[in-house]
């Protein structure tokens, strides 16, 4: 079994259904930065970092659903699986919404229909509720191992997670001012949330005293572990690693917030003064020539 897991990292495979859906992604995308943009006059021009930063995104997901990590997720380790899950909705998602440009969204929202709709979506209440609902409803046994067993379903259970994801990041990442970034300080008690969320799913999975999904149980055992010990770091890798992540996350909120406020009372100060020197109060000579 350890020649199989050695043989692993050179195998690359990516199931078409998958690929189609991440290519239609990514054509949509560079249209709409290039000949949509044109055509239309949406903007003078696209910002390269920004395009560079969507394209990673799909880097991000590409290598989740077609490298060696996707194979080992499919037959043989929970871990992994857990692994994919995290490249899928907390490290692409946000880099896909900073690399798309608001004048790119902005024509999709002038529907009142539309915007309503994707006001309530984009709702840090309803975003956080939606991931975190369909995240733990995926994680049933039966759910999941049906998901390993059909890739119809398995396809859909991605779907589902890359898409709340995308709402979940949203209101801390987004480029639109109609529906925009909650400020610093929200962030950072958004993200705190985050941080705790699905602790009940975190509980059951890596302190269950049996294995709970049947799926890895009856896969060959790869690296010496055993299917609990692969549940138990799966469930590892899922809160211990979100959480570190979030709080990190956290920490560059509170300095960017710090740096603003530091800005805005420095404005405050430059301002105030200057208002003393028009009225006269910090004009010592011109005061001393009153006075002679």
């Amino acid at each position: 079994m350890n020649e199989i897991a050695g043989s692993l990292w050179l195998q690359w495979e990516a199931h078409w259904d998958a690929m189609a859906g991440l290519a239609l992604l990514l054509g949509a995308y560079l249209y709409g930065v290039g000949p949509l943009r044109e055509r239309y006059r949406l903007a003078d021009y696209a910002e390269p970092r920004q395009i560079a930063t969507f394209c990673a995104g799909v880097v991000v997901i590409f290598f989740a659903l077609a490298s060696p990590l996707h194979i080992l997720s499919e037959r043989f380790l929970f871990s992994m699986h857990m692994s994919q899950h995290v490249l899928l909705t907390l490290v692409a998602p946000p880099l896909l919404i900073l690399g798309t440009p608001d004048w790119l969204l902005r024509p999709l929202l002038r529907p009142n229909w539309s915007f309503r709709i994707a006001r309530v979506l984009t709702h840090p209440v309803t975003a956080f509720a939606a991931f975190n609902v369909v995240f733990s409803i995926w994680h049933i046994p039966a759910l999941y191992n049906s998901s390993l067993h059909s890739e119809v379903v398995h396809a859909v259970e991605h779907v589902m997670m890359v898409s709340t994801a995308v709402l979940m990041w949203w209101p801390l990442t987004s480029n639109l001012s109609e529906l925009p970034r909650l400020d610093y300080p929200f962030q950072m008690g958004y993200l705190f949330i985050l941080s705790i969320a699905q602790i009940i799913v975190f509980a059951i999975i890596t302190f269950a005293e049996e294995p709970i999904y049947e799926f890895y149980v009856q896969a060959p055992r790869i690296w010496s572990l055993s299917p609990l010990l692969d549940q138990q770091l799966g469930g590892i890798i899922m809160k211990v690693g979100s959480g570190v992540y979030f709080v990190t996350l956290m920490i560059i909120i509170f300095f960017k917030w710090f740096k603003q406020e530091e800005a805005i009372r420095k404005l405050d100060s430059e301002e105030h003064y200057g208002k003393k020197e028009d009225d006269g109060w910090a004009d010592g000579p011109a005061l001393e020539d009153s006075y002679r």
